[in-house]
């Protein structure tokens, strides 16, 4: 026991004498490491009689206790004064101007387009993407747009002027009764245009050309989600030449309108965040689908401005429908086999629905003031179990 006080007298000396962090581990690995003084009398503890063990092993973790105690006292000490020490030493020269902060941001229309995304992989849903040059057989008869529809017309379309034919060198367009395939079409996209059919190259008004694709190369089931960028001519407050748009489609056995409202309302429940969410489908007329729906969701009044929630009013948000059977018989399908549903709405009126903007042109100025009121942080990453919004 004598032995055990003269050691401990020992130890606390050479805790309290050392000056530094590195002396304190020297002297830590002196007792308390693999072949230290007091590791050592710890190893005897399993040769001494139960008798033995009550007192001199209770002294020796006694010892053990106080040294590692002391130690940290020490350690804590010694830290606080090097911390106070470099403190002394280091001066901020306030006058200095503030570093520049880095201004860039992610546009709500990424932001939206990654929160919807999300919201449908969620749900089982792939993305697809296709061409944003396309054929008018993709863009609009393989959708049972019918060749008088106003959609087909200039003043709607940016069509292709043609100026050599294909395979010559020139652009990839087509004279009016030229007899050529698209160049855009492949083996696997299902029977091209007949010969002599005339076929004019466009910007595609709509994603849905790529549902058509995508029918053409994967058998069902399919679901997927098509966002994009699609031309139109029109220009004004809520409407631009180039905006974006997300179309959704689900080819299955068995799929009815019930399926479709599910989706609709788990869709815009998820992105606007609110359980509250009201939908309203009112019959209407797609060309490509039958029977054919606009969707609305009711707001209320907060204030004069329009809150998503309740039923007060109702505002038009996207338009949905069962896809028509000439449509899946055009991609191949037997109709009386499969079923499906398809919906489509601009990225662009989701963000000003959600984020409170009026004009869709300020999407497209490049106004860094707009950019940075309006713009997400890189790290505001959509996740359903964090929020999709920001």
């Amino acid at each position: 026991m004598t032995d055990l006080a003269s050691l401990n007298s020992h130890a606390l000396s050479a805790i309290d004498a050392a000056a530094t962090l590195d002396a304190l581990e020297a002297v830590r690995i002196d007792l308390l490491g693999k072949q230290g003084s007091i590791s050592a009398l710890l190893k005897t503890l399993g040769q001494m009689s139960p008798e033995e063990r009550q007192t001199t092993g209770a002294a020796i973790n006694s010892l053990r206790e106080a040294v590692t105690a002391a130690m940290g006292t020490k350690k804590a000490a010694l830290e606080t004064a090097a911390l106070d020490a470099r403190l002394a030493t280091e001066r901020l020269d306030m006058s200095l101007p503030a570093p520049e902060i880095a201004t860039g941001s992610v546009h709500p229309v990424a932001q939206v387009m990654d929160e919807l995304a999300e919201i449908f992989a969620d749900m089982g849903f792939a993305v697809a993407e296709g061409p944003e040059i396309e054929d008018d057989w993709h863009n609009f008869t393989a959708l049972n747009i019918p060749e008088t529809h106003p959609a087909r017309a200039m003043h709607d379309t940016f069509y292709f002027q043609q100026s050599s034919p294909i395979g010559g060198g020139g652009p990839a367009k087509l004279v009016e009764g030229q007899d050529a395939q698209s160049p855009l079409h492949h083996p696997a996209d299902g029977p091209p245009p007949r010969t002599g059919e005339v076929l004019r190259m466009l910007l595609r008004t709509h994603t849905s050309p790529v549902q058509i694709r995508t029918m053409l190369q994967q058998k069902p089931p399919i679901r997927i989600i098509a966002p994009g960028r699609v031309y139109r001519s029109d220009s004004d407050a809520t409407h631009t030449p180039m905006f974006h748009q997300i179309e959704g489609l689900v080819i299955d056995k068995g799929i009815h309108l019930g399926h479709l409202k599910w989706t609709l309302e788990t869709f815009l429940k998820a992105f606007f965040e609110r359980d509250d969410v009201v939908l309203r489908m009112r019959p209407s007329y797609f060309p490509f689908t039958e029977p054919s729906a606009e969707v609305d969701v009711g707001y209320t009044l907060v204030n004069g401005k329009r809150v998503i929630g309740g039923s007060e009013g109702w505002m038009e948000v996207l338009g949905s429908g069962m896809v028509h059977p000439r449509v899946i018989e055009a991609c191949g399908l037997d109709p009386n086999e499969y079923q499906g549903f398809a919906f489509g709405t601009g990225v662009d009126r989701l963000a000003m629905l959600k984020y409170g903007m009026d004009d869709l042109r300020a999407f497209f100025d490049g106004d860094l003031r707009w950019l940075k009121h309006y713009g997400f942080a890189a790290l505001d990453v959509p996740t359903l179990s964090g929020g999709v919004g920001a």
